[in-house]
């Protein structure tokens, strides 16, 4: 079994953007890839970060990954609190999600409707991994995705409140299309700040992403404990 594993900004300096690289090209375009024993990982945003949330090819991100043998996609994804009980540095391992615009699909020419959906025994080997390591995680929630690149205003996450725990931009499109592949798929947040409005605290990008470092190390020794766990899958 071969685990894939698609980050952000959050991996950066992990092992996993230091295994053995290589550009694919697929039919929807090229895209980096790292393997290392029994993983493959993809930065969606490039190997910079420089690919902003609104230009990631997702289809060609998970259309790699299913190529190099992936079976179990774990999606690691920076969010923001819809719950003031939600605190910054605390994890987060959705079970369902929310995303009205812009919906990706392989099928667009064969009429397929897949039922989306989370794998809860992937889920449950996080929440139980996040736990062995003393870290805060949120088992179960609602993630609403957005298309950005903007944050959102005060005024849509008043609205996006009444649906969902998290807010985030990319993580339904990837895993709409996994499912759509046939890929076991589940996905770990990591709650960088609170809301635009939430809190009287003026949301702030770069002070986002600043917050964001702290705790990595955490997090990548987490995603190792999940990688080994779904040899057992």
């Amino acid at each position: 079994m071969v685990a894939g594993l698609i980050g952000g900004t959050s991996l950066l300096n992990s092992r996993y953007m230091k295994g053995k690289s290589r550009d694919m090209e697929n039919k929807h375009g090229r895209v980096l890839v790292m393997k290392g024993e029994g993983w493959v990982y993809v930065p969606r945003h490039g190997w910079n970060g420089s690919i902003p949330p609104h230009r990631i090819n997702h289809k060609a991100n998970i259309v790699a990954l299913e190529s190099e043998g992936v079976s179990h996609l774990v999606g690691v994804y920076s969010v923001g609190s819809l719950r003031e009980e939600i605190k910054p540095g605390q994890l987060v391992v959705p079970d369902d999600y929310i995303s009205f615009w812009d919906i990706p699909t392989y099928f667009n020419r064969d009429v397929i409707h897949i039922t989306p959906v989370m794998d809860k025994d992937m889920g449950r080997l996080m929440v139980e991994k996040a736990g062995e390591l003393g870290l805060e995680v949120v088992s179960g929630g609602t993630y609403f995705q957005t298309t950005g690149p903007r944050l959102e205003t005060r005024a849509e996450i008043r609205f996006l409140r009444d649906y969902a725990e998290v807010v985030g931009m990319t993580m339904a499109s990837e895993a709409t299309l996994a499912c759509e592949l046939g890929l076991r798929y589940a996905a770990l947040c990591t709650v960088d700040n609170y809301a635009h409005g939430l809190v009287d605290e003026e949301l702030d990008y770069v002070d986002v992403m600043g917050k964001a470092s702290t705790g990595r190390d955490s997090l990548h020794e987490l995603l190792d404990l999940v990688v080994e766990g779904l040899k057992c899958f």
